[in-house]
């Protein structure tokens, strides 16, 4: 038998270390590093999820590669004081232990940050403030805005996700004030689990704004009380100004992650970074998602992701600039940019009958009619979801949704050859509603030889009734429809819960017309 000649690492670590903030407060974090006369650089982690959500960290790669950890828990979470607000302190205080950490005896003087979704927002908010050692950052699923994208998307309310996180947050609160001793805290933490499972369903007579997850989250009330992009979102969108930041950053993103726009949109906006997107799902970067199954390689442990992670914060920033996962291929491959500029936008019309071809459409065709019932919305199936049904997520079989009332569907021949979509993904249709205001959901399906219809992405538009052509954002995909299969367009007036409903909360029938004078498209970003 083989033996290993490994000598033991001694780590010195310390739970609970207060950090002093500049206006008082007192934020804890738990710190590891090798226990030796050297000095090294340190990786921030900050987190308002409390100290279990530390047990699945990657503490041991970060000190093998030679740096010392330090996980903090954010104001009023885990063992820190003060009031947590979502997005608001997250830049300054993570400056604040910057300094900390550069004025102690084992720093090196330099910092790296590392996070995923909240705990990336606060690595790239404190790399937004400039903080001089600061050396990179890698953010993984994260949004870019705390609007679009995040809360709201397409000015409908992400009501599944957000809600869900608020009903979180509302027991996070009710723990933190247990531990400071609140005798009523017991009793709020109880009513906020029984809110995890739940979807608000607004009535004229009981609105969002006055859903229970408020009573112990306010962040709640006040996003839902701003539907529009306001001064409120504005304020909050300069606790991270990307024109700010100099550092490298490598950017994760999964195809049916909730915030794939948010990651692709942080890369854009932050010049010379990498990226990579895995066809994962925002809690699970496996190879399998929803009922799928990508082949082993697909999943971030075969694809070496957190070494690639562990390498890049320990200085080594070589590699592709892009690395992209082409489902249907199931095989990773390297680019130079993102998006690629060979791919060709090629429309597909949507036709009478429910056809989807990239003919021209035809004068006076007829258009496609589906009613909206707010009693009836077509239900949420698969998707880029964070839901309290960890298995209504990925690509899913749409056929039962197809077989809702309210979803016009458009259907390619089978296809002849492979065609591969890989890029930004955008829907035009021309439409009218006969209720004050409207809501267009457009998904992108595969349809297998079998029947299987997967969904591949979908996204939505508030538009008034005034409104004639509505543009809708699918994001982005890397998808080959291989030969035999065909190409499907959805329409519909609802995807709930992943969206709330129109709030006019009318039933009404929505048209998509579909004639030369008139067209209707989805664009998808060919690869020849």
């Amino acid at each position: 038998m083989g033996q290993l000649n490994l000598s033991p690492r001694p780590v010195a670590a310390v739970h609970g270390q207060p950090v002093t903030m500049r206006d008082g407060t007192v934020l804890r974090a738990d710190v590891y590093r090798p226990d030796d006369d050297n000095t090294h650089r340190t990786v921030l982690v900050r987190s308002p999820y409390g100290e279990q959500t530390f047990r699945s960290a990657p503490l041991r790669p970060f000190l093998e590669a030679g740096m010392a950890v330090v996980f903090q828990h954010c104001r009023g979470r885990g063992d820190s004081d003060g009031e947590f607000d979502p997005w608001v302190n997250e830049g300054p205080d993570g400056v604040d232990t910057v300094e900390w950490i550069t004025a102690q005896p084992w720093s090196n003087g330099e910092v790296v940050a590392s996070g995923m979704s909240y705990l990336a927002g606060c690595a790239l908010q404190l790399a937004s403030e400039r903080p001089e050692a600061l050396k990179a950052v890698v953010a993984t699923m994260t949004p870019y805005d705390f609007y679009d994208g995040l809360n709201y998307n397409g000015g409908a309310l992400a009501v599944g996700s957000a809600f869900h996180w608020s009903a979180l947050q509302g027991m996070l609160g009710a723990l933190h004030d247990m531990r400071g001793g609140d005798p009523e805290a017991l009793g709020r933490l109880l009513k906020q689990f029984s809110l995890m499972g739940e979807n608000p369903s607004p009535t004229e007579d009981h609105p969002l704004t006055e859903a229970r997850v408020a009573e112990n989250f306010p962040a709640w009330r006040e996003w839902v009380e701003h539907p529009e992009r306001d001064a409120y979102w504005e304020a909050l969108a300069t606790t991270l100004r990307h024109e700010d930041i100099d550092v490298p950053v490598l950017h994760t993103a999964g195809w049916f992650d909730v915030f794939l726009k948010g990651t692709l949109e942080n890369h854009r906006r932050i010049p010379g970074g990498r990226l990579i997107i895995g066809p994962w799902t925002h809690l699970s970067q496996g190879s399998a998602a929803g009922e799928v199954f990508f082949g082993a390689s697909a999943a971030a442990q075969m694809a070496a992701l957190e070494q690639t992670q562990v390498a890049f914060l320990a200085g080594n920033q070589d590699g592709p600039a892009v690395r992209i996962f082409i489902m249907g291929a199931n095989v990773w491959r390297e680019e130079e940019s993102w998006p690629l500029a060979r791919a060709v936008p090629t429309r597909f019309h949507l036709h009478s009958g429910g056809v989807l071809s990239t003919d021209a459409p035809a004068e006076g065709a007829t258009p496609s009619v589906f009613p909206h019932d707010p009693a009836d919305p077509v239900p949420t199936h698969g998707g880029g979801l964070l839901l309290p049904d960890p298995l209504n997520v990925g690509p899913r079989d749409q056929r039962e949704v197809e077989g809702h009332p309210g979803v016009a569907c458009f259907t390619t021949e089978p296809l002849e050859h492979d065609l591969e979509v890989t890029g930004e993904l955008t829907a035009t249709l021309h439409g009218a509603t006969t209720a004050s205001g409207a809501d267009w959901t457009v998904k992108l399906v595969d349809v297998h030889p079998d029947g299987r219809a997967l969904n591949v992405a979908d996204g939505i538009v508030r538009s008034p009734a005034s409104r004639a052509v509505h543009e809708v954002d699918l994001v982005a995909t890397s998808q080959v429809f291989k030969a035999g299969h065909r190409i499907r367009v959805e329409v519909a007036g609802s995807n709930h819960p992943r969206f709330d409903r129109h709030p006019a909360l009318e039933k009404a029938e929505q048209t998509v017309f579909h004639d030369a004078a008139r067209p209707s498209w989805i664009t998808l970003p060919v690869v020849p």
